[in-house]
């Protein structure tokens, strides 16, 4: 009206922007939730799959354990169409879980996140591992480095391994021992020492130190000490 002050609010436009905005995020909120809900629950259909042929009425524990013998050496259609392999141990824990609490407990909480490496990497580091079983998860892990510029890190590796069982000794083979045993070729090439925690005496910590000669089969010295005087 002629006469009469207008006021403009800067305030209402970025306000009604934000409203909208938030809106927005509700909305991606929702969507990811229905996404990860049916991720979980594809996830336990996957399990459950596996897991009702080695919880057959009447079956027995042989034929149950060559079963899931069987369906831990095949590579699996996974969630989401991914190949996956499943340890024996996963296996009996899922039976266990679905035992306890039928199929809900199967199915994983849909707070859990994504895997954050990818699933190709983990394939390439599982074919690295079974080309050449007596790689560590370090050399896995500088030969991913190298090829792909990135590669997780040896605890992840390590955990893989573990779940696919990777780490036991293959069948028939007999892993590396050691022994102990020190040998020489010649007279002192080699001595050995060793320190042995003894008793406490006149309010000391006494320690005996001995050296040892492979070569002459014998001890070469010995001495206690202690911070009191022992006789010797």
């Amino acid at each position: 009206m002629p006469g009469e002050r207008a006021f403009l609010s800067l305030s209402s436009g970025p306000r009604w922007r934000a409203r909208e905005k938030g809106q927005g995020v509700t909305t991606a909120d929702e969507a990811d939730k229905k996404a990860r809900l049916e991720r979980a629950r594809e996830a336990g259909l996957f399990r459950y799959s596996l897991v009702q042929e080695l919880a057959g009425a009447g079956i027995t524990a042989a034929e149950r354990g060559r079963r899931a013998r069987e369906l831990a050496g095949r590579v699996h259609d996974g969630p989401g169409g991914q190949p996956v392999r499943v340890s024996r141990g996963t296996l009996d824990r899922w039976r266990r879980v679905w035992e306890s609490g039928g199929f809900d407990a199967l199915v994983p909480s849909p707070r859990q996140p994504a895997p954050r490496t990818p699933g190709e990497v983990l394939a390439l580091a599982e074919a690295l591992k079974r080309e050449k079983p007596e790689r560590t998860a370090a050399q896995v892990r500088r030969i991913l480095q190298t090829a792909a510029g990135w590669a997780p890190s040896d605890r992840t590796l390590q955990r893989l391994f573990g779940r696919l069982e990777l780490n036991a000794p293959a069948p028939g083979e007999v892993p590396d021992r050691a022994f102990g045993r020190f040998e020489c070729t010649r007279p002192n090439e080699m001595w050995t020492g060793d320190t042995l925690h003894g008793p406490v005496i006149a309010g000391g910590k006494c320690y005996l130190s001995v050296t040892w000669n492979p070569s002459a089969e014998g001890t070469v010295g010995r001495r206690p000490s202690s911070p009191a005087r022992i006789p010797t």
